[in-house]
């Protein structure tokens, strides 16, 4: 039942950056599909706003930055101004697919789970395969094993990684998690209040792993399986320089703040996770 406090029940926010039409048609249609009051709030970081029209036409509301101004604090501007248009909110990123009755079985868990301050659903690459969306709090070794050791030495770090990314898990039940990917946060407005927005000293990159902890060290995390979504995921900083560079500033600034080797906090909470896989 809609919230009558409330015009919409979900207030989406996307960020794009020289976004082609085409490649946000598979995102747009399957967000016409969601049977709940929904407005979509765009945040363009483009150099010129040639998505306007566009988003206008698909009855978005559109805001352009006039500058890159990053990732996460393109999304704050958009939870901002929807922050009193629903009771909750999703973050998503243009290369996702929202399958059908996603978003109402979504909210329809989260609600009935008043303790739950994120949410993610289960999550596939285009092909089928299903995504790991979901991990540890990351170790700077976590982070550099990812990105910089060779593939020929993976097999010498096989179950360090296999940790860190729970391969463990049964994707297929829901689960208590405290690292959740940025291509779709669903969360209650009041959630965000309480705990605060994107940390705008995060460029690109490791924002969401820094929402997530700030959140689920108040509220209940959740990967929900229940539901779906199609996520192509491009990795772009293994292609491209200036990604990387985005992406090592964001790991420095991530462990300066949480801590580099000594970090109490992490090794209690990825404790906790591995715990509950063990007992599952």
């Amino acid at each position: 039942m809609v919230n009558n406090n409330f015009p919409y029940q979900l207030t989406i926010s996307l960020v794009v950056y020289n976004s082609s039409i085409q490649s946000l048609l598979p995102l747009i249609n399957s967000i016409k599909t969601i049977s709940v009051p929904v407005i979509l709030i765009v945040s363009d970081n483009s150099e010129k706003d040639l998505l306007k029209e566009f988003f206008e036409k698909n009855n978005a509301h559109y805001i352009f930055n006039h500058a890159n101004l990053g990732y996460g604090k393109a999304h704050n501007i958009a939870i901002k101004y929807g922050e009193n248009l629903a009771p909750y909110h999703l973050v998503i990123n243009p290369d996702v697919t929202i399958n059908e009755n996603c978003i109402e079985l979504c909210l329809e868990y989260i609600k009935s789970n008043p303790n739950i301050g994120l949410l993610i659903p289960k999550t596939f690459y285009p092909t089928g395969e299903t995504q790991i969306v979901c991990n540890l709090l990351p170790t700077p070794f976590d982070l550099i094993l990812r990105r910089f050791i060779p593939k020929f030495l993976n097999p010498l770090f096989e179950k360090s990684a296999a940790n860190y990314e729970l391969k463990s898990k049964d994707l297929n039940l829901p689960m208590y998690v405290n690292n959740i990917h940025g291509c779709f946060l669903l969360m209650p407005h009041e959630v965000l209040k309480k705990v605060g927005l994107f940390d705008e000293n995060f460029f690109m990159y490791l924002e969401d792993t820094d929402l997530s902890r700030r959140i689920s060290n108040e509220f209940d995390a959740i990967y929900y399986p229940y539901a779906s979504i199609i996520h192509s995921f491009e990795k772009g900083s293994y292609k491209n320089l200036k990604l990387l560079f985005y992406h090592i500033q964001s790991a420095i600034y991530y462990f300066t703040k949480w801590g580099w080797i000594f970090d109490k906090n992490r090794k209690i909470k990825n404790h906790i996770v591995l715990n509950q896989l063990q007992t599952k």
